[in-house]
């Protein structure tokens, strides 16, 4: 009995000790419970105060001293004496407040999640490595490798962030390594380029091939040219020459349609949302109240925590340079110097195409190509599942790039195989564009810089102090003939593959238009006399009118103007889509609610603000509307997309008898305005459930409902965002999930750079810390940060928090 008495306490003893010890996961997971809540090393160390002390690092692998200077908004200013001090400390900075973050997203990029999470990442760390990420990313690096200076920018950003992580002991780790029971890994210049290759994906690897070769199937070539046309009747493309373009395409015959005996019943991958887009524009000097040029930007994407974006200041021996980086690759991507402003907006392009492959036999050794058989190459990958065993899997390549969906992933029909080419698998030069262009002085040197941008590809407009405002069209694009692209193709013969590339200096650009300024925001490129074929999943149409309209009219342009326009929330598509929507409707048949939703539609002024109470109606009845009108395309069991909002609204006022607005499930043959009758009432009925089982008032701001969320996906760690206004097709561009991730206003003048930004998000990404999300709510409210264009420390006295020195170790 005496034994018995002491072994139990010592039995649960041990237990609790095992149970402390270990994580756990029941459908979210649990860290270690001692170790996560051990007062000394856990997750409370991870709290901060704010106050940062100034301090010296002795860090191997410096020449000589770096100094940084963190001002107000903690924002990094980082004074080296040379280039390879400069991005060993931007790696070594940028590390101490984004390293999981850095770690997470090139994981997320290389398909290896599963080893943090488990099973439940399995699928998709099956899909990103058969989408050839890892391998895209190969090719990437070997390019950086050749060159010596994107070598030395590289290698020095990866040794500054190894440097940070040789300090690390447990107590030190970032919150969510602790969450999550790991530790990070050794940075390699693979996962830089891992990195960029996501950006890629998130921006360039939209297409609709195996839709519209569905639809072709289904409907027949007349019928998905009024579908999906290649160039919608909307004004105001990027650039507007006609007649100047002094070259021609040197192919034009036309791709056989590539229709596929059966239907694609595979599941596509993925896709970018369609809120992925973004604004920039720049105002001549001609059109500003200060005579200088003022560029803008801001690019929609995902808004998560930790931010997309670092602001940061990199200063050295022929740089001085300000802006965003993006946590994982060196140099400034979206920003300023003295001399010149850049920002992007994704181009929108199609360089996605899929090529249906004829393997010999099961073994896929060998496919078919122009009649003989070639062989193709299996690539091994392991997965090291955490709390699992390993998962092996095998990715056909052929000679187009990897075979996405087989027998043994998501192989919905066996007979289809298809190669996946996408032009972000090909060797790219990125690096040496940004390091470029953060040394740029002239419209010169942006044109330099530019030369060497492939991927993803961008509308980058540009200004400098000399007075100029241009706008390229910039990527590796191929010399698309009529139709290709649009549709699966023959991956037999070589005739349908890319043949050629357009010339850089063929690109779409334009300097110092007569309007006095350029602009982007993911529309149709250019006009129609352009001589190559442009074609991608889908256009912008409202945003870019907007702008176009409001620069336009415009003059004694201010920074002040510029923040407006930035947070315009004029609904350009109620404004077109109602004025035909209403009279479609018939008052005489509507029950209370739907008089009350009906006034409020008409009394609407095409604004999204925040405190509206007639915007909600209009998106809601935008929300039935769609999937009633393109119910076929729902019922069809195959890949499939709808056509865009701009087409459906034309449809419905072209032509009201169209086949499609016909309802599948009912015997009657429906119009257009059958069609906007029941989804007015069925919007209606949305409404009332929503304000019953919300509970509160419908304004603008509360039906949207934004929040910016955790990477992690756990809804505890989202923060709402409700006072914002914006939504899709609006310049202020805010949905529920996606907007502006950065905000920037740069006025070139002669006697000094003024910029300003801001970002909903913080500069840490410790979600203890006081620079977590401290920029929220400025951003939420038109309010931005001044980004101060030092040349020296002492520049910054009186606007820093902290300093902190970087010596050579000795």
């Amino acid at each position: 009995m005496k034994y018995l008495k002491i072994s139990i306490p010592l039995l649960l003893t041990l237990a609790l000790v095992y149970v402390l010890n270990r994580s756990w996961n029941f459908g979210a997971p649990i860290p270690p419970l001692g170790k996560f809540l051990d007062p000394f090393h856990g997750f409370w160390q991870n709290a901060e105060t704010g106050k940062v002390k100034d301090g010296e690092l002795n860090l191997a692998g410096l020449k000589d001293k770096v100094t940084v200077v963190y001002d107000s908004a903690r924002i990094p200013h980082i004074f080296a004496q040379n280039d390879e001090d400069l991005y060993f400390a931007q790696g070594y900075i940028t590390a101490i407040d984004r390293l999981w973050q850095m770690e997470f997203q090139t994981h997320a990029a290389a398909g290896r999640v599963s080893e943090i999470l488990g099973n439940v990442a399995l699928d998709y760390d099956r899909r990103q490595r058969r989408l050839g990420m890892v391998y895209g990313a190969q090719n990437g690096l070997e390019s950086m490798s050749k060159d010596p200076i994107s070598k030395m920018t590289v290698d020095a950003y990866t040794a500054g962030i190894n440097a940070y992580i040789a300090t690390l002991s447990y107590e030190d780790l970032p919150f969510e390594y602790k969450l999550l029971d790991y530790s990070p890994e050794n940075w390699s210049n693979l996962k830089c380029a891992l990195l960029l290759k996501s950006m890629a994906q998130t921006l360039n690897m939209s297409d609709k091939d195996m839709e519209i070769t569905n639809a072709l199937k289904l409907y027949g070539k007349d019928v998905i040219d009024i579908l999906y046309p290649d160039q919608e009747p909307v004004s105001d493309p990027i650039v507007e020459r006609p007649g100047q373009w002094k070259f021609k395409s040197p192919l034009s015959d036309s791709i056989p349609l590539a229709v596929p005996t059966e239907l694609i019943a595979a599941r596509p991958y993925e896709k970018p949302s369609p809120d992925v887009g973004s604004n920039n524009w720049a105002v001549s000097g001609s059109k500003t109240a200060s005579g200088a040029p003022i560029l803008c930007s801001d690019p929609h994407l995902n808004l998560s925590l930790p931010s997309i974006w670092y602001a940061i200041h990199l200063n050295a021996p022929g740089i001085n340079t300000m802006g965003v980086s993006l946590p994982g690759s060196p140099a400034v991507i979206i920003g300023f110097n003295d001399s010149i402003a850049w920002a992007m907006t994704n181009a929108q392009r199609d360089l996605v195409d899929w090529y249906q492959i004829q393997f010999k036999d099961a073994g896929k050794n060998e496919y078919m190509s122009d009649g003989a058989w070639k062989p193709s190459r299996k690539v091994i990958e392991t997965f090291n599942v955490k709390g699992g065993k390993p998962f092996v899997d095998t990715v056909t390549y052929t000679h187009h790039g990897p075979v996405l969906y087989d027998e043994s992933f998501h192989g919905e029909n066996e007979r289809a195989h298809y190669a996946f080419r996408w032009i972000a698998h090909d060797p790219s030069e990125e690096v040496i564009t940004f390091y470029k262009l953060n040394r740029a002085k002239n419209h010169a040197g942006y044109i330099e810089a530019l030369d060497y941008y492939s991927s993803p590809a961008q509308n980058i407009v540009f200004a400098s102090a000399a007075g100029d405002v241009a706008m390229r069209i910039q990527g590796k694009y191929p010399v698309r003939r009529k139709n290709e692209g649009r549709f699966v193709l023959d991956g037999s013969k070589t005739s349908t593959e890319w043949q050629a590339y357009i010339p850089n200096e063929q690109n779409v650009m334009d300097k110092n238009p007569a309007r006095g300024f350029v602009s982007s925001a993911n529309q149709y490129p250019v006009d129609f006399t352009y001589p190559y074929y442009v074609t991608a999943s889908s256009w912008e149409a409202y945003r870019n009118r907007r702008i176009n309209q409001v620069l336009a009219a415009s003059s004694n342009v201010t920074m002040q103007d510029m923040i407006k326009l930035q947070h315009d929330n004029f609904n350009q598509r109620g404004a077109d889509a109602l004025p035909i929507f209403l009279p479609h409707l018939d008052p005489s048949t509507f029950n209370e609610k739907e008089k009350e939703a009906y006034e409020h539609l008409k009394k609407w002024d095409f604004y999204n603000n925040p405190e509206s109470e007639d915007a909600p109606y209009f998106a809601a009845w935008w929300q039935q509307l769609m999937p009633m009108v393109w119910d076929e395309m729902d019922s069809a069991h195959v890949a499939m997309q709808y056509p865009t909002g701009f087409n459906t609204i034309q449809l419905i006022k072209t032509q009201p008898n169209f086949s499609f607005f016909d309802l599948v499930a009912t015997p009657e043959k429906e119009t257009a305005t059958d069609i906007l009758r029941k989804s007015f009432s069925a919007s209606v009925k949305f409404i009332e459930d929503w304000k019953t089982r919300k509970n509160e008032s419908l304004t603008w701001g509360n039906y949207k409902d934004s929040y910016i969320g955790h990477l992690l996906r756990q809804k505890a760690l989202n923060i709402p965002v409700r006072s914002s206004g914006g939504g899709s097709a609006v310049v202020n561009a805010h949905t529920q999930t996606h907007g502006p991730s950065w905000r920037m206003v740069v006025s070139l003048e002669k006697s000094g750079v003024k910029a300003i930004g801001v970002y909903p998000g913080g500069q840490s990404g410790n979600p203890g810390s006081p620079y977590y999300a401290n920029m929220v709510e400025p951003w939420a409210h038109a309010k931005y940060y001044t980004l101060r264009l030092a040349t020296s420390p002492e520049q910054l006295t009186g606007y820093q928090s902290s300093t902190t020195q970087l010596t050579p170790s000795k």
